[in-house]
């Protein structure tokens, strides 16, 4: 007889006990991988593009208070993590909050692990004093715009990112700095 304890169609999985709470230094590599399993070239070209070790690193240094976790209670595995950051702009009252990264392991969707998290963070946010939180994710992702109206963002302001492959001048550039004449140069 077939162990029917994990994901097979008609089997009912136990809901795991998960934690929230604040990121800490051990688990920074954790929530780097975690983002790497998410955040794939040819599903999210922006968020892969930005997503790198230093970025953790920076969030969780500048502010470890706004960086959490959602980890599995029984294993201590991380299955989650949203980092934030704040901004104070010169000449104004107001203190902004952003959501820079969310990511939750795509097993554990169903369990409002990301309500959690964002709560968790909007809390750390209140403590900081912060009067509007901000988020952006690419117009396609519509799972993270659905679930972002869900927690009460509004107002979407519209927003491109452009690129510029520069693989072509870099070589040039490189010939160039080397002392090598190109053909044209002859």
């Amino acid at each position: 007889m077939k162990n029917q304890e994990k994901d097979e169609p008609g089997s009912r999985r136990k809901k795991p006990e998960i934690n929230i709470r604040e990121m800490d230094i051990d688990d920074i590599a954790h929530v780097f991988h975690l983002g790497e399993k998410l955040f794939k070239a040819q599903e999210v070209p922006n968020l892969y593009r930005t997503w790198d070790e230093f970025e953790v690193i920076q969030l969780y240094q500048s502010d470890s208070d706004l960086c959490f976790i959602a980890e599995e209670e029984d294993t201590e595995k991380i299955i989650g993590f949203v980092l934030g950051t704040t901004v104070t702009k010169s000449h104004s009252a107001w203190k902004y909050g952003l959501m820079v990264w969310m990511g939750v392991d795509p097993a554990y969707r169903r369990y409002a692990v990301a309500t959690r998290l964002f709560n968790g963070l909007t809390e750390a946010m209140l403590e900081e004093g912060v009067r509007m939180l901000l988020v952006d994710t690419e117009a396609d992702n519509l799972e993270a715009l659905h679930f972002f109206r869900k927690m009460g963002f509004g107002n979407p302001q519209e927003h491109l990112y452009l690129t510029l492959n520069l693989a072509a001048k870099l070589k040039q550039w490189k010939e160039k700095a080397n002392g090598k004449p190109k053909p044209n140069d002859r």
